[in-house]
């Protein structure tokens, strides 16, 4: 089912370099339309490099997941998952420098909740933004009600998201029922869960098969508690002749512990260095960024005017 999928098809990448390469060719077209446009004053050093966008994304990826675990009524690890996932796809061909993170994460978070039959009402989402009054509540509804065509276009309509988190029932369904050898398969859950947790505030979820994301999860919750799996892998799920095979896995397994031991949230000196250059790009060129989020530029169809822009809140508004 998965790789009939649209994210097996299309949101599955080779390497990391394909997907580094993608966030690079997003940040060198917006520099390039930016310094072509002709306006004054326009300099490199005024834009983000590749580098100071990924302090940017990681920051406002963290703000996301604080804003969706602290929501009410509380949000499914599914709808989270989904969201980070949106999140990710968006800004391997935008940049942070022409739609500002702070409304973008929200609109994932809403549109996610929508996808995932998460039923709550947009009222009831604003509402979870607890530092803001109704009416900046209000304001900001309406910036995620005009971004939202837009996200959905740059997922190119792909919005359903598998997550690991199912695979990860079904394996440890499996082990309880085919590998009687693992006394108490319960035991490998907390550790599991955390590492999905890890995965997804990387870019596994655009590298690995969420079976294959699951599958790592559960055995390196079995290695941390000291049980050798290495039986299951050749008896119950039939490896033990299909040695290619297995050598994949573990080679994915390895770069995916990697990928997680590498991941680390940036410095606040550095994020507040980055947020400040990021505002002032947004107060000089949002005029243009602002034409369009309702609809398709090519087919030269224009949002409404919003009446607040999004400058008029800030990240404090968000919890």
């Amino acid at each position: 089912m998965f790789h009939k999928s649209s994210q097996g098809k299309y949101w599955i990448f080779e390497s990391e370099d394909d997907v580094e390469q993608k966030r690079y060719q997003a940040n060198q077209k917006f520099r390039n339309k930016i310094l072509e446009s002709g306006k004054p004053a326009v300099s490199e050093s005024k834009l983000l490099e590749r580098h100071e966008e990924d302090v940017i994304f990681r920051y406002y990826e963290k703000r996301m997941v604080d804003f969706c675990n602290a929501f009410k009524p509380v949000m499914p690890k599914s709808v989270l998952g989904t969201a980070i996932m949106y999140f990710r796809r968006f800004y391997l061909n935008n940049s942070s420098m022409e739609y500002h993170p702070r409304i973008i994460m929200l609109t994932c978070a809403y549109l996610s909740c929508k996808v995932d039959e998460f039923n709550v009402s947009s009222t009831q989402f604003v509402g979870n933004l607890l530092q803001e009054t109704p009416a900046g509540q209000e304001m900001v509804l309406e910036q995620i009600l005009e971004y939202e065509l837009l996200l959905i276009q740059q997922l190119n309509f792909h919005l359903v998201v598998h997550n690991p988190y199912r695979p990860m029932e079904g394996l440890l369904i499996d082990l309880k029922t085919r590998f009687p050898t693992l006394e108490n398969p319960e035991s490998l859950r907390k550790n599991a869960d955390d590492f999905l947790t890890q995965a997804a505030m990387t870019d596994a979820g655009l590298l690995f098969p969420p079976s294959q994301i699951a599958l790592t999860a559960i055995l390196n919750s079995a290695s941390r508690a000291g049980l050798s799996m290495e039986s299951y892998l050749t008896e119950c799920l039939q490896l033990k002749e299909d040695k290619e095979t297995l050598s994949k896995l573990y080679d994915s397994m390895r770069r995916m512990k990697t990928l997680l031991k590498k991941y680390e949230l940036p410095k606040p000196e550095d994020v507040n260095a980055c947020k400040k250059k990021l505002e002032r790009i947004h107060a000089e060129f949002s005029s243009s960024n602002n034409k369009r989020k309702r609809g398709y530029e090519e087919e030269g169809h224009v949002a409404k005017e919003p009446r607040l822009t999004e400058e008029e809140w800030t990240d404090e508004d968000l919890l």
